[in-house]
Protein backbone atom coordinates (compact mmCIF):
# COMPACT_ATOMS: atom_id res chain seq x y z
CA UNK A 1 0.00 0.00 0.00
CA UNK A 2 1.66 3.52 -0.85
CA UNK A 3 0.01 7.02 -0.46
CA UNK A 4 -1.18 6.67 -3.71
CA UNK A 5 -3.90 4.30 -2.72
CA UNK A 6 -7.45 5.20 -4.00
CA UNK A 7 -9.64 5.89 -0.90
CA UNK A 8 -13.75 6.01 -1.17
CA UNK A 9 -16.29 6.05 1.07
CA UNK A 10 -18.13 2.74 -0.01
CA UNK A 11 -17.08 0.41 -2.43
CA UNK A 12 -20.04 -1.57 -3.71
CA UNK A 13 -19.30 -5.45 -5.01
CA UNK A 14 -22.08 -6.22 -7.76
CA UNK A 15 -23.58 -4.28 -10.87
CA UNK A 16 -26.98 -5.03 -10.76
CA UNK A 17 -29.99 -3.23 -10.26
CA UNK A 18 -29.57 -3.17 -6.42
CA UNK A 19 -25.85 -1.88 -6.84
CA UNK A 20 -26.35 0.56 -9.21
CA UNK A 21 -29.31 2.12 -7.06
CA UNK A 22 -27.39 2.26 -4.21
CA UNK A 23 -24.44 4.01 -5.89
CA UNK A 24 -26.68 6.34 -8.12
CA UNK A 25 -28.63 7.09 -4.06
CA UNK A 26 -24.95 7.22 -2.21
CA UNK A 27 -22.77 9.29 -4.63
CA UNK A 28 -26.30 12.00 -5.16
CA UNK A 29 -25.54 12.00 -0.98
CA UNK A 30 -22.25 13.45 -1.23
CA UNK A 31 -20.49 10.17 -0.42
CA UNK A 32 -17.20 8.96 -3.02
CA UNK A 33 -18.16 5.62 -4.46
CA UNK A 34 -17.13 3.20 -6.57
CA UNK A 35 -18.87 0.10 -7.78
CA UNK A 36 -16.99 -2.70 -9.25
CA UNK A 37 -19.00 -5.65 -11.58
CA UNK A 38 -17.08 -8.91 -12.79
CA UNK A 39 -18.76 -8.98 -15.79
CA UNK A 40 -21.45 -6.15 -18.05
CA UNK A 41 -23.81 -4.51 -15.72
CA UNK A 42 -26.89 -6.02 -15.46
CA UNK A 43 -25.39 -9.20 -17.09
CA UNK A 44 -27.43 -11.83 -14.70
CA UNK A 45 -30.83 -11.70 -12.69
CA UNK A 46 -31.22 -7.99 -13.61
CA UNK A 47 -31.58 -8.16 -16.93
CA UNK A 48 -33.88 -11.72 -17.25
CA UNK A 49 -36.81 -10.60 -15.86
CA UNK A 50 -40.13 -10.87 -16.91
CA UNK A 51 -39.59 -6.76 -17.59
CA UNK A 52 -42.28 -5.59 -14.96
CA UNK A 53 -42.61 -2.95 -12.53
CA UNK A 54 -45.68 -4.63 -10.43
CA UNK A 55 -47.31 -4.98 -7.17
CA UNK A 56 -47.26 -8.72 -7.06
CA UNK A 57 -51.19 -10.28 -7.62
CA UNK A 58 -50.01 -12.82 -6.64
CA UNK A 59 -48.16 -12.30 -3.49
CA UNK A 60 -51.35 -11.28 -1.48
CA UNK A 61 -52.55 -15.09 -1.88
CA UNK A 62 -49.12 -15.46 0.53
CA UNK A 63 -50.32 -12.59 2.81
CA UNK A 64 -47.49 -10.47 1.55
CA UNK A 65 -49.23 -7.08 2.03
CA UNK A 66 -46.27 -4.98 3.39
CA UNK A 67 -44.44 -5.94 0.20
CA UNK A 68 -47.16 -5.51 -2.55
CA UNK A 69 -47.75 -2.14 -1.10
CA UNK A 70 -44.80 -0.72 -1.11
CA UNK A 71 -44.09 -2.13 -4.94
CA UNK A 72 -47.41 -0.55 -5.58
CA UNK A 73 -46.38 2.63 -4.57
CA UNK A 74 -42.78 2.61 -6.40
CA UNK A 75 -44.71 1.67 -8.94
CA UNK A 76 -45.85 5.09 -9.44
CA UNK A 77 -42.36 6.92 -8.49
CA UNK A 78 -41.05 4.76 -11.08
CA UNK A 79 -43.25 5.49 -13.94
CA UNK A 80 -42.99 9.13 -13.36
CA UNK A 81 -39.11 8.87 -13.28
CA UNK A 82 -37.81 6.97 -16.22
CA UNK A 83 -40.77 7.31 -18.95
CA UNK A 84 -38.75 6.85 -21.08
CA UNK A 85 -38.36 2.88 -20.21
CA UNK A 86 -41.02 2.70 -18.20
CA UNK A 87 -44.66 2.82 -19.04
CA UNK A 88 -48.22 1.58 -18.25
CA UNK A 89 -49.48 -1.63 -19.03
CA UNK A 90 -53.36 -3.28 -19.14
CA UNK A 91 -53.07 -6.62 -18.27
CA UNK A 92 -56.13 -8.89 -18.99
CA UNK A 93 -56.61 -12.08 -16.26
CA UNK A 94 -59.13 -14.81 -18.27
CA UNK A 95 -61.09 -16.40 -15.65
CA UNK A 96 -61.15 -20.55 -14.87
CA UNK A 97 -63.18 -20.92 -11.69
CA UNK A 98 -62.07 -24.24 -11.30
CA UNK A 99 -58.49 -22.68 -10.20
CA UNK A 100 -59.35 -19.18 -8.46
CA UNK A 101 -63.27 -18.13 -7.51
CA UNK A 102 -64.47 -14.94 -8.95
CA UNK A 103 -64.96 -13.42 -5.66
CA UNK A 104 -61.05 -14.30 -4.43
CA UNK A 105 -59.60 -12.64 -7.38
CA UNK A 106 -62.18 -9.20 -7.42
CA UNK A 107 -61.28 -9.01 -3.87
CA UNK A 108 -57.54 -9.53 -4.62
CA UNK A 109 -58.06 -6.84 -7.37
CA UNK A 110 -59.51 -4.63 -4.84
CA UNK A 111 -56.89 -4.48 -2.71
CA UNK A 112 -54.31 -4.38 -5.32
CA UNK A 113 -56.17 -0.88 -6.33
CA UNK A 114 -56.18 0.43 -2.96
CA UNK A 115 -53.25 -0.93 -1.32
CA UNK A 116 -51.46 2.70 -2.67
CA UNK A 117 -52.41 5.67 -4.24
CA UNK A 118 -52.57 5.92 -7.84
CA UNK A 119 -51.56 8.25 -9.82
CA UNK A 120 -50.81 6.97 -13.34
CA UNK A 121 -53.16 3.89 -13.34
CA UNK A 122 -56.74 3.53 -13.91
CA UNK A 123 -58.45 0.93 -11.72
CA UNK A 124 -59.49 -3.06 -12.70
CA UNK A 125 -62.31 -4.13 -13.99
CA UNK A 126 -64.39 -7.58 -15.03
CA UNK A 127 -65.09 -7.70 -18.92
CA UNK A 128 -66.49 -10.41 -20.93
CA UNK A 129 -64.18 -12.33 -24.16
CA UNK A 130 -65.58 -12.43 -27.42
CA UNK A 131 -65.32 -15.12 -30.01
CA UNK A 132 -63.86 -13.02 -32.19
CA UNK A 133 -60.96 -12.42 -29.47
CA UNK A 134 -57.53 -14.12 -29.24
CA UNK A 135 -58.42 -16.40 -26.47
CA UNK A 136 -60.29 -20.33 -26.98
CA UNK A 137 -64.04 -19.72 -26.78
CA UNK A 138 -64.51 -21.70 -23.81
CA UNK A 139 -62.88 -18.85 -21.82
CA UNK A 140 -65.60 -16.06 -21.84
CA UNK A 141 -65.05 -13.88 -18.91
CA UNK A 142 -61.85 -12.14 -16.98
CA UNK A 143 -60.92 -8.82 -15.16
CA UNK A 144 -58.57 -6.59 -16.39
CA UNK A 145 -56.08 -4.09 -14.07
CA UNK A 146 -52.69 -2.02 -14.44
CA UNK A 147 -49.13 -2.82 -14.17
CA UNK A 148 -45.75 -1.10 -15.55
CA UNK A 149 -43.47 -2.69 -18.10
CA UNK A 150 -39.49 -1.70 -17.69
CA UNK A 151 -36.49 -2.43 -19.94
CA UNK A 152 -34.63 -3.78 -16.83
CA UNK A 153 -31.43 -3.89 -18.10
CA UNK A 154 -31.39 -0.27 -19.09
CA UNK A 155 -32.95 0.64 -16.03
CA UNK A 156 -29.54 -0.96 -14.36
CA UNK A 157 -27.40 1.31 -17.04
CA UNK A 158 -29.36 4.48 -16.49
CA UNK A 159 -28.74 3.98 -12.48
CA UNK A 160 -24.86 3.39 -13.14
CA UNK A 161 -25.30 6.80 -15.53
CA UNK A 162 -26.59 8.65 -12.84
CA UNK A 163 -24.20 7.66 -9.96
CA UNK A 164 -21.09 8.55 -12.27
CA UNK A 165 -23.17 11.69 -12.93
CA UNK A 166 -22.81 12.38 -9.10
CA UNK A 167 -19.14 11.30 -9.21
CA UNK A 168 -18.77 7.59 -9.07
CA UNK A 169 -16.51 5.31 -9.88
CA UNK A 170 -18.14 2.53 -12.10
CA UNK A 171 -15.79 -0.58 -12.84
CA UNK A 172 -17.00 -3.19 -14.77
CA UNK A 173 -15.86 -6.47 -16.30
CA UNK A 174 -13.74 -6.10 -12.76
CA UNK A 175 -13.85 -8.96 -9.73
CA UNK A 176 -13.50 -7.99 -6.10
CA UNK A 177 -10.66 -10.63 -5.47
CA UNK A 178 -10.21 -10.27 -1.55
CA UNK A 179 -11.59 -7.81 0.92
CA UNK A 180 -10.00 -7.47 4.38
CA UNK A 181 -10.49 -4.92 7.45
CA UNK A 182 -7.31 -2.91 8.41
CA UNK A 183 -6.74 0.41 10.20
CA UNK A 184 -5.19 3.61 8.64
CA UNK A 185 -4.18 6.26 11.07
CA UNK A 186 -6.50 4.57 13.47
CA UNK A 187 -9.57 4.65 11.13
CA UNK A 188 -11.21 1.25 10.14
CA UNK A 189 -10.93 0.92 7.12
CA UNK A 190 -11.71 -2.03 4.27
CA UNK A 191 -8.61 -2.90 2.03
CA UNK A 192 -9.97 -4.04 -1.31
CA UNK A 193 -8.30 -5.93 -4.26
CA UNK A 194 -9.78 -5.44 -7.71
CA UNK A 195 -9.27 -7.39 -11.22
CA UNK A 196 -9.95 -6.41 -14.50
CA UNK A 197 -11.02 -9.41 -16.07
CA UNK A 198 -9.82 -8.32 -19.49
CA UNK A 199 -6.05 -7.18 -18.53
CA UNK A 200 -5.75 -9.08 -15.38
CA UNK A 201 -3.99 -5.68 -13.81
CA UNK A 202 -4.58 -5.64 -9.95
CA UNK A 203 -5.71 -2.54 -8.39
CA UNK A 204 -5.75 -1.74 -4.44
CA UNK A 205 -8.48 0.50 -3.20
CA UNK A 206 -9.40 1.56 0.26
CA UNK A 207 -13.10 2.11 1.74
CA UNK A 208 -14.81 3.01 5.00
CA UNK A 209 -17.42 0.90 4.06
CA UNK A 210 -18.28 -2.13 1.80
CA UNK A 211 -21.37 -2.96 0.31
CA UNK A 212 -22.09 -6.59 -1.08
CA UNK A 213 -24.62 -6.25 -3.55
CA UNK A 214 -23.61 -9.43 -5.54
CA UNK A 215 -27.26 -11.02 -6.18
CA UNK A 216 -27.28 -14.53 -6.69
CA UNK A 217 -23.35 -14.76 -5.44
CA UNK A 218 -24.43 -12.47 -2.27
CA UNK A 219 -23.63 -15.74 -0.09
CA UNK A 220 -20.55 -16.84 -1.78
CA UNK A 221 -18.70 -13.06 -1.68
CA UNK A 222 -18.65 -13.81 2.61
CA UNK A 223 -15.10 -16.36 1.88
CA UNK A 224 -13.71 -13.84 -0.29
CA UNK A 225 -13.53 -11.18 2.80
CA UNK A 226 -12.87 -14.26 5.75
CA UNK A 227 -16.61 -14.14 7.00
CA UNK A 228 -19.69 -16.84 7.47
CA UNK A 229 -22.28 -15.53 5.42
CA UNK A 230 -25.06 -14.45 7.83
CA UNK A 231 -27.68 -15.84 5.20
CA UNK A 232 -28.31 -18.21 2.13
CA UNK A 233 -30.51 -17.11 -0.55
CA UNK A 234 -32.28 -19.82 -2.43
CA UNK A 235 -31.95 -19.61 -6.33
CA UNK A 236 -35.32 -20.15 -8.26
CA UNK A 237 -34.48 -19.73 -11.72
CA UNK A 238 -37.34 -18.06 -14.02
CA UNK A 239 -36.99 -19.03 -17.33
CA UNK A 240 -38.61 -16.80 -20.67
CA UNK A 241 -39.30 -17.84 -24.00
CA UNK A 242 -39.60 -15.01 -27.46
CA UNK A 243 -42.04 -15.63 -30.33
CA UNK A 244 -43.80 -14.03 -33.03
CA UNK A 245 -46.76 -12.03 -31.89
CA UNK A 246 -49.69 -14.11 -30.68
CA UNK A 247 -52.42 -11.56 -31.10
CA UNK A 248 -52.45 -7.91 -31.89
CA UNK A 249 -53.93 -6.39 -28.59
CA UNK A 250 -52.13 -3.88 -26.30
CA UNK A 251 -52.51 -5.68 -23.50
CA UNK A 252 -50.20 -8.17 -21.78
CA UNK A 253 -52.50 -11.52 -20.52
CA UNK A 254 -51.55 -13.25 -16.98
CA UNK A 255 -52.48 -16.79 -17.19
CA UNK A 256 -53.35 -19.20 -14.37
CA UNK A 257 -52.11 -22.78 -14.41
CA UNK A 258 -53.24 -26.16 -13.04
CA UNK A 259 -50.27 -25.76 -10.50
CA UNK A 260 -51.70 -22.67 -9.13
CA UNK A 261 -49.17 -20.46 -10.53
CA UNK A 262 -49.17 -17.44 -13.50
CA UNK A 263 -47.66 -16.81 -16.79
CA UNK A 264 -47.23 -13.65 -18.66
CA UNK A 265 -47.29 -13.19 -21.93
CA UNK A 266 -46.39 -9.62 -22.58
CA UNK A 267 -46.88 -7.61 -25.79
CA UNK A 268 -42.69 -7.24 -27.03
CA UNK A 269 -40.59 -5.14 -29.08
CA UNK A 270 -43.79 -4.80 -31.23
CA UNK A 271 -43.78 -7.95 -33.21
CA UNK A 272 -43.28 -10.71 -30.36
CA UNK A 273 -45.38 -11.72 -27.17
CA UNK A 274 -42.86 -12.58 -24.38
CA UNK A 275 -43.74 -15.73 -22.34
CA UNK A 276 -42.68 -16.22 -18.79
CA UNK A 277 -41.86 -17.22 -16.05
CA UNK A 278 -40.76 -20.39 -14.81
CA UNK A 279 -39.65 -21.07 -11.01
CA UNK A 280 -37.28 -23.94 -10.63
CA UNK A 281 -34.93 -24.47 -7.75
CA UNK A 282 -31.20 -24.15 -9.27
CA UNK A 283 -27.89 -24.98 -7.65
CA UNK A 284 -25.65 -24.52 -10.44
CA UNK A 285 -23.48 -20.86 -11.53
CA UNK A 286 -25.90 -18.47 -12.14
CA UNK A 287 -24.09 -17.33 -15.26
CA UNK A 288 -24.98 -20.72 -17.09
CA UNK A 289 -28.14 -20.78 -16.08
CA UNK A 290 -30.14 -21.77 -19.49
CA UNK A 291 -33.65 -23.26 -20.25
CA UNK A 292 -34.95 -26.40 -20.18
CA UNK A 293 -36.84 -28.17 -22.74
CA UNK A 294 -39.42 -29.13 -19.57
CA UNK A 295 -39.83 -25.57 -18.94
CA UNK A 296 -40.53 -24.70 -22.57
CA UNK A 297 -43.13 -27.72 -22.93
CA UNK A 298 -44.45 -26.33 -19.76
CA UNK A 299 -44.44 -22.35 -20.98
CA UNK A 300 -45.87 -23.53 -24.94
CA UNK A 301 -48.71 -25.69 -22.90
CA UNK A 302 -50.06 -22.69 -20.88
CA UNK A 303 -50.21 -20.57 -23.96
CA UNK A 304 -52.02 -23.45 -25.82
CA UNK A 305 -54.67 -23.89 -23.45
CA UNK A 306 -55.30 -20.13 -23.05
CA UNK A 307 -55.18 -18.49 -27.03
CA UNK A 308 -56.74 -19.59 -30.57
CA UNK A 309 -53.71 -19.22 -32.22
CA UNK A 310 -51.33 -22.66 -30.87
CA UNK A 311 -47.68 -21.97 -30.88
CA UNK A 312 -45.13 -24.68 -30.58
CA UNK A 313 -41.31 -24.89 -29.22
CA UNK A 314 -39.70 -24.21 -32.94
CA UNK A 315 -41.51 -21.05 -32.74
CA UNK A 316 -39.12 -19.52 -30.35
CA UNK A 317 -36.79 -16.96 -31.62
CA UNK A 318 -35.20 -15.85 -28.35
CA UNK A 319 -35.10 -17.84 -24.92
CA UNK A 320 -33.53 -16.41 -21.65
CA UNK A 321 -33.19 -17.33 -17.98
CA UNK A 322 -32.11 -15.50 -14.94
CA UNK A 323 -31.76 -17.09 -11.40
CA UNK A 324 -33.22 -14.84 -8.82
CA UNK A 325 -31.54 -14.59 -5.46
CA UNK A 326 -34.47 -15.29 -2.49
CA UNK A 327 -34.47 -15.12 0.47
CA UNK A 328 -34.66 -18.53 2.22
CA UNK A 329 -37.17 -18.72 4.02
CA UNK A 330 -38.61 -22.57 4.16
CA UNK A 331 -41.47 -22.50 1.77
CA UNK A 332 -41.96 -25.95 0.21
CA UNK A 333 -41.89 -25.02 -3.66
CA UNK A 334 -40.02 -22.23 -5.40
CA UNK A 335 -42.96 -19.67 -6.33
CA UNK A 336 -44.00 -19.47 -2.48
CA UNK A 337 -40.52 -18.10 -1.59
CA UNK A 338 -41.01 -14.50 -1.01
CA UNK A 339 -39.80 -11.57 -3.19
CA UNK A 340 -38.51 -9.66 0.51
CA UNK A 341 -35.50 -8.14 0.63
CA UNK A 342 -33.45 -7.37 3.70
CA UNK A 343 -30.43 -5.67 4.99
CA UNK A 344 -27.79 -7.35 6.99
CA UNK A 345 -25.03 -5.09 8.81
CA UNK A 346 -22.01 -6.64 10.10
CA UNK A 347 -19.89 -3.93 12.00
CA UNK A 348 -17.60 -5.52 14.86
CA UNK A 349 -16.69 -3.29 17.25
CA UNK A 350 -13.22 -1.25 15.87
CA UNK A 351 -13.99 -2.26 12.36
CA UNK A 352 -15.23 -1.05 9.26
CA UNK A 353 -18.95 -2.17 8.86
CA UNK A 354 -20.31 -4.38 5.72
CA UNK A 355 -23.69 -4.25 4.30
CA UNK A 356 -24.99 -6.88 2.71
CA UNK A 357 -28.64 -7.14 0.29
CA UNK A 358 -30.35 -10.28 0.31
CA UNK A 359 -33.14 -11.02 -1.77
CA UNK A 360 -35.25 -7.99 -3.33
CA UNK A 361 -37.29 -7.44 -7.00
CA UNK A 362 -36.91 -4.72 -9.03
CA UNK A 363 -40.11 -3.19 -8.51
CA UNK A 364 -38.79 -2.21 -5.19
CA UNK A 365 -34.82 -1.62 -6.25
CA UNK A 366 -35.06 2.39 -5.27
CA UNK A 367 -36.81 1.97 -2.04
CA UNK A 368 -34.09 -0.91 -1.31
CA UNK A 369 -31.53 1.41 -2.14
CA UNK A 370 -32.69 4.15 -0.34
CA UNK A 371 -33.16 2.11 3.02
CA UNK A 372 -28.96 0.98 2.50
CA UNK A 373 -27.62 4.02 2.32
CA UNK A 374 -29.67 5.32 5.19
CA UNK A 375 -27.88 2.69 7.24
CA UNK A 376 -24.73 4.33 6.49
CA UNK A 377 -25.72 7.65 8.06
CA UNK A 378 -24.80 6.55 11.23
CA UNK A 379 -21.20 5.95 9.29
CA UNK A 380 -21.12 9.05 7.48
CA UNK A 381 -23.01 11.62 9.49
CA UNK A 382 -22.54 14.70 6.85
CA UNK A 383 -24.43 12.70 4.31
CA UNK A 384 -27.17 14.42 2.56
CA UNK A 385 -30.77 13.11 2.72
CA UNK A 386 -32.72 11.10 0.26
CA UNK A 387 -33.27 12.60 -3.03
CA UNK A 388 -34.12 9.62 -5.71
CA UNK A 389 -37.79 9.21 -5.51
CA UNK A 390 -38.26 12.93 -7.33
CA UNK A 391 -35.34 12.63 -9.43
CA UNK A 392 -35.83 11.40 -12.95
CA UNK A 393 -33.35 9.00 -14.31
CA UNK A 394 -30.67 10.27 -17.36
CA UNK A 395 -32.62 10.40 -20.27
CA UNK A 396 -36.22 10.90 -18.29
CA UNK A 397 -36.68 14.54 -18.34
CA UNK A 398 -39.57 15.26 -20.89
CA UNK A 399 -43.24 15.85 -20.48
CA UNK A 400 -43.90 12.88 -22.55
CA UNK A 401 -42.62 10.34 -25.11
CA UNK A 402 -45.25 12.16 -27.62
CA UNK A 403 -43.84 15.05 -27.19
CA UNK A 404 -39.94 13.80 -27.54
CA UNK A 405 -40.84 11.66 -30.63
CA UNK A 406 -42.01 15.36 -32.20
CA UNK A 407 -38.64 17.19 -30.80
CA UNK A 408 -36.61 14.58 -31.96
CA UNK A 409 -38.61 14.00 -35.69
CA UNK A 410 -38.37 18.17 -36.11
CA UNK A 411 -34.43 18.80 -35.30
CA UNK A 412 -33.69 15.22 -37.19
CA UNK A 413 -36.14 14.92 -40.24
CA UNK A 414 -32.98 13.12 -41.84
CA UNK A 415 -33.41 9.84 -39.18
CA UNK A 416 -36.03 7.29 -40.01
CA UNK A 417 -39.36 7.49 -37.79
CA UNK A 418 -38.86 3.66 -36.55
CA UNK A 419 -35.46 4.87 -35.44
CA UNK A 420 -36.56 8.02 -33.71
CA UNK A 421 -39.45 5.82 -31.85
CA UNK A 422 -36.45 3.30 -30.55
CA UNK A 423 -34.23 6.31 -29.37
CA UNK A 424 -37.37 7.84 -27.56
CA UNK A 425 -38.35 4.49 -25.65
CA UNK A 426 -34.55 3.28 -24.93
CA UNK A 427 -32.45 7.05 -24.49
CA UNK A 428 -35.43 9.60 -23.78
CA UNK A 429 -33.73 13.10 -23.53
CA UNK A 430 -30.02 11.18 -24.29
CA UNK A 431 -31.03 10.53 -27.78
CA UNK A 432 -29.59 14.00 -28.49
CA UNK A 433 -26.16 13.16 -27.27
CA UNK A 434 -26.60 10.14 -29.84
CA UNK A 435 -27.54 12.87 -32.86
CA UNK A 436 -24.76 15.68 -31.56
CA UNK A 437 -23.56 17.58 -34.53
CA UNK A 438 -25.25 15.18 -36.56
CA UNK A 439 -26.68 16.76 -40.09
CA UNK A 440 -27.43 14.09 -42.20
CA UNK A 441 -27.65 10.37 -42.14
CA UNK A 442 -24.52 9.77 -44.00
CA UNK A 443 -22.92 11.60 -40.58
CA UNK A 444 -24.26 8.81 -38.73
CA UNK A 445 -21.93 6.44 -39.87
CA UNK A 446 -22.34 3.13 -40.95
CA UNK A 447 -25.31 0.65 -40.34
CA UNK A 448 -25.39 -2.44 -39.36
CA UNK A 449 -29.13 -3.09 -40.07
CA UNK A 450 -32.31 -2.10 -38.36
CA UNK A 451 -31.66 1.46 -37.87
CA UNK A 452 -28.34 0.39 -36.30
CA UNK A 453 -26.01 2.96 -36.91
CA UNK A 454 -22.38 3.66 -35.54
CA UNK A 455 -22.75 6.91 -34.14
CA UNK A 456 -25.42 4.49 -31.68
CA UNK A 457 -22.69 2.10 -31.08
CA UNK A 458 -20.15 4.27 -30.48
CA UNK A 459 -22.12 6.39 -27.99
CA UNK A 460 -22.65 3.04 -26.23
CA UNK A 461 -19.18 2.13 -26.20
CA UNK A 462 -17.99 5.29 -25.05
CA UNK A 463 -20.77 6.32 -22.48
CA UNK A 464 -22.90 3.42 -21.70
CA UNK A 465 -20.28 0.92 -20.79
CA UNK A 466 -20.89 -1.23 -23.79
CA UNK A 467 -17.98 -3.65 -24.75
CA UNK A 468 -19.34 -6.69 -26.84
CA UNK A 469 -21.58 -7.64 -29.10
CA UNK A 470 -24.06 -9.13 -26.39
CA UNK A 471 -24.04 -6.11 -24.37
CA UNK A 472 -24.86 -3.69 -27.21
CA UNK A 473 -27.64 -6.35 -29.19
CA UNK A 474 -29.55 -7.97 -26.32
CA UNK A 475 -28.64 -5.40 -22.89
CA UNK A 476 -28.31 -1.71 -24.19
CA UNK A 477 -31.22 -2.63 -27.08
CA UNK A 478 -33.15 -6.04 -28.31
CA UNK A 479 -31.95 -5.25 -31.55
CA UNK A 480 -30.98 -8.90 -31.41
CA UNK A 481 -34.15 -9.83 -32.73
CA UNK A 482 -34.18 -8.45 -35.86
CA UNK A 483 -30.04 -8.61 -36.84
CA UNK A 484 -29.06 -11.55 -38.90
CA UNK A 485 -25.78 -13.68 -38.20
CA UNK A 486 -24.55 -11.62 -41.32
CA UNK A 487 -25.55 -8.20 -39.83
CA UNK A 488 -24.06 -9.26 -36.31
CA UNK A 489 -20.74 -10.45 -37.50
CA UNK A 490 -20.44 -7.10 -39.33
CA UNK A 491 -21.14 -5.20 -36.04
CA UNK A 492 -18.42 -7.56 -34.35
CA UNK A 493 -15.63 -6.77 -37.43
CA UNK A 494 -16.45 -3.27 -36.05
CA UNK A 495 -16.30 -3.46 -32.33
CA UNK A 496 -13.06 -5.87 -32.98
CA UNK A 497 -11.53 -2.82 -34.69
CA UNK A 498 -12.62 -0.08 -32.13
CA UNK A 499 -10.29 -2.75 -29.59
CA UNK A 500 -7.19 -3.02 -31.68
CA UNK A 501 -6.97 0.44 -32.21
CA UNK A 502 -7.20 1.13 -28.80
CA UNK A 503 -10.12 3.14 -28.26
CA UNK A 504 -11.62 3.92 -24.84
CA UNK A 505 -14.95 2.84 -23.58
CA UNK A 506 -16.57 4.52 -20.79
CA UNK A 507 -15.24 5.58 -18.04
Amino acid sequence: MTDTTSQFDCVIIGGGVNGTGIAADAAGRGLNVLLCEMNDLASATSSNSSKLIHGGLRYLEYYEFRLVREALAEREVLLGNAPHIMWPLRFRLPHRPHLRPAWMIRAGLFLYDNLAKRKHLKPSFGLKFSKQGPLVHEITRGFEYADGWVDDARLVVLNAMAAQQHGADIRTRTRCIKAERISVDNTPMWRVTLQDTNTQAIDVVLCKALINAAGPWVSKLFPTLDLKAPKQVRLVKGSHIVVPRIHTDPEAYILQNEDNRIVFVIPYEDEFSLIGTTDVEYSGNPSEATISEEEEHYLVDIVNQHFAKKISRGDIVWRYSGVRPLMEDESASASAVTRDYTIETDHPKGSAPLLSIFGGKITTYRKLAEAAVDRLSAYFPKMAAAWTATASLPGGDFKSPETLRQTLAESYAFIPEEVIKRYVRTYGTLSHMILKDVTSLDEMGQCFGHGLYQKEVDYLTNVEWAQTLEDIIWRRTKLGLFLDTNQQQTLQHYLDERQNAGTPNAA
